[in-house]
């Protein structure tokens, strides 16, 4: 089976997104096991010789599935929502980390420590110190390349740094609140535990998927292989161009990539 595009790390979904093809299919595919359920339910001949297929199994099926596609999208929603909160925490960081440089460097520091701060400061701003390049005459001047450590974790990591040198700066003593020490502390493990929360609700995310997908198409016992027996035994009770075999033989199922 395809990889199940759900399933990757740091899922970050757009705003105001309509749900995935993926989500649809495998709703669908509920929610016609449901519509099978109720055209076989209403042939008196419909007896199963295996227990998997009986109108009693197949309506065991469909609640479990109903379930387990109601906590995925409980754990998705979690999941964006640990994002959305994330995004909001981490909105001021890069003006906090400049306006510590701009700090910095009215203190009168060794060189070297500014250098510091400011490669922090370009870490966590997502860039790199342009480098002077000459070129021959004629020739046009090769391309810079940022190299971005933009990812939420790298960023708080950067934070954390940067605060650390500055507990060496004994000059380091702003009057403004937000840039104290303290409150840089407490915003630096405000980070953390928002990129905690996204960790935590995508792994709980990404179980659900795997139990999900495992109701829906594992082969033989899933969703897709008993809907497909399902259409095999009305074949054989009734003959392949029976009106009865028809009204089931055009319920869709598919397999949706799948990991």
């Amino acid at each position: 089976m395809e990889t199940n595009p759900e399933l990757q790390g740091n899922p970050e979904p757009e705003k105001n997104n309509p749900k995935t093809v993926s989500e649809v299919g495998h709703a669908r595919n509920v929610a016609n096991l449901q519509k099978l359920i109720h055209q076989v339910s209403v042939y008196s001949l419909y007896n199963p010789p295996v227990p998997e297929l009986t109108v009693a199994s197949l309506q065991a099926l469909y609640n479990t599935a109903t379930a387990k596609i109601s906590e995925v999208e409980d754990k998705r929603n979690a999941n964006k929502n640990a994002i959305a909160l994330r995004q909001e925490a981490f909105e001021n960081l890069k003006a906090t980390c400049t306006r510590i440089v701009n700090r910095l460097e009215i203190l009168g520091l060794p060189q070297g420590t500014i250098d510091q701060a400011k490669s922090l400061n370009r870490s966590i701003q997502g860039t790199t110190k342009k480098s002077v390049t000459t070129t021959e005459t004629g020739k046009e001047a090769p391309k810079t390349i940022s190299s971005s450590r933009q990812s939420f974790t790298q960023k708080a990591d950067n934070f954390g740094v940067l605060l650390q040198l500055l507990t060496t700066i004994s000059a380091y003593a702003p009057q403004e609140d937000e840039l104290k020490l303290t409150s840089l502390n407490t915003y630096k493990s405000e980070l953390v535990s928002a990129t905690q929360a996204v960790d935590q609700t995508e792994a709980e995310l990404n179980l659900k998927l795997i139990e999900r997908d495992k109701i829906l198409y594992t082969e033989g016992t899933g969703l897709y292989s008993i809907a497909l027996n399902v259409k095999k035994y009305m074949k054989s009770l009734y003959g392949g161009t029976s009106p009865e075999y028809l009204t089931v033989s055009g319920i869709k199922f598919t397999v949706v990539s799948n990991q």
